[in-house]
């Protein structure tokens, strides 16, 4: 364990920050999470349109991950998650008036897009703030155990959220859940705004923007794609995270088909809760993993070889309750993954450029949905959600011969070790 100090007093605060803006933006977002695919099939799209639409979305993220990251990188973090929560109520919102007059496809397809630019503001900004306040306050424990915590946090704040918002749809109706999301967007914005301050990091900001974006986006490159364990790692996003959208989302119809009712919302709230529960056991999870192994890559390389199983024994399933148990164990799986890699790329990039190549991160996975999401939403259409969900399987398995070619680089942030291998529960808010 780390010994308590002063300034592990500081890192203490930084963690108790993150923690409560990832429950408030968690919340936040999770209010549409069990019933997003619903809400869009019932404004009148189809299985292709909905899915469709959600890879708007990424495409938005797509567009937007890297020049969000160059804000972060150049005016500040915290400059960006007030942004992004700005952005984000703004285009929720549109949805909601979308919703009510059963816009055309194309008026989806655009604010799908102001959507993924919301959530680009936060992508890479957060977890950048994060590392760079904690190295500065001599913080000397393991990122898996403040990341495993971050996600164990979020997975409550999505099981409230999902459940929530899968019961008040089922109440009420479907767009209350978007309202709600707005409200507790702008109540984010004031908390932001009180107690996020860039600690261990200084904005440059340039008299000529474009060269500086050019430097940064230049730089970033440098230490990302031309980076071998870093571009390795990336390039198997695409595949293992366009997968994880689709899934998410598919499993809502899914399971609601296998249930039986297909106006019973709170199922589909049940879906997201039960990942959400699956994340808070990865959170914990993650660090204790992580000693099990001699490197994170094995970790990461593991998790989706057995990731990729599950979907492909999912897509086979007709029984409502054990279609629950194997969507649990894959969150599990992914939830325990997820903060190793996060501690893996981390390790291997300097803090100027760590927005930055956090969020080209996040854009590689983000691609992968853009084609993923429709390519499987048609086979959805065509074929069902079961061979969809199958199909899936075999994608996440193209991730790993990628992860392996990470693996072989050996670089050191593969073995790292720290002074603290599991969380420290003093640090907790």
């Amino acid at each position: 364990m780390v010994q308590v100090s002063d300034v592990n007093q500081d890192a203490r605060k930084i963690q108790r920050v993150y923690l409560t803006l990832t429950l408030g933006n968690t919340i936040a977002a999770s209010f549409i999470w069990g019933i997003n695919t619903l809400f869009l099939l019932d404004a009148g799209l189809s299985n292709l349109e909905a899915f469709a639409a959600n890879a708007f979305f990424t495409a938005g993220m797509v567009l937007f991950e890297v020049p969000t990251g160059v804000i972060a990188d150049g005016w500040g973090r915290r400059v960006s998650f007030l942004l992004g929560t700005v952005t984000l109520a703004a285009s929720t919102y549109l949805y909601f008036v979308m919703w009510q007059i059963s816009a055309p496809f194309w008026m989806w397809a655009v604010v799908s897009v102001l959507l993924g630019l919301g959530f680009t503001f936060f992508s890479g900004a957060v977890e950048a703030w994060l590392v760079d306040a904690l190295r500065f306050s001599g913080y000397e424990g393991g990122l898996e155990s403040v990341l495993g915590r971050g996600q164990m946090v979020q997975g409550v704040a999505m099981l409230l959220g999902s459940v929530a918002g899968g019961v008040i749809a089922q109440a009420s109706n479907l767009g209350v859940p978007f309202i709600l999301r707005v409200a507790v967007l702008a109540a984010m914005f004031g908390v932001a705004f009180a107690l996020m301050h860039d600690v261990g990091f200084s904005p440059e900001r340039s008299t000529h923007p474009l060269r500086a974006t050019r430097a940064v986006l230049s730089a970033s490159i440098d230490d990302g794609l031309k980076n071998p364990p870093v571009r390795y790692v990336m390039l198997a996003a695409p595949f293992s995270a366009g997968v994880g959208i689709y899934v998410f989302y598919a499993l809502q119809p899914f399971l609601l088909d296998l249930f039986g009712d297909p106006r019973a919302y709170s199922i589909a709230g049940l879906a997201a809760a039960i990942v959400a529960g699956s994340q808070i056991l990865g959170g914990w999870l993650a660090p204790h993993a992580r000693t099990l192994f001699h490197k994170r890559t094995s970790v990461l390389i593991l998790g989706g070889l057995v990731g990729a199983v599950i979907l492909l024994i999912l897509g086979f399933t007709r029984n409502f309750w054990l279609a629950l148990a194997l969507l649990a164990l894959w969150g599990v799986v992914g939830s325990a993954a997820t903060p190793v890699r996060q501690a893996y790329i981390n390790d291997m990039i300097p803090s100027k450029q760590r927005a930055t190549v956090l969020s080209f991160d996040s854009l590689m996975g983000s691609s992968g949905g853009v084609v993923i999401q429709p390519l499987l939403g048609r086979g959805a259409d065509l074929y069902g959600y079961p061979a969809s969900l199958a199909v899936a399987g075999v994608i996440e398995l193209i991730a790993v011969p990628f992860l392996l070619a990470s693996r072989k680089q050996g670089a050191a942030a593969d073995t790292a070790i720290t002074t603290e291998t599991a969380p420290d529960t003093d640090s907790l808010p």
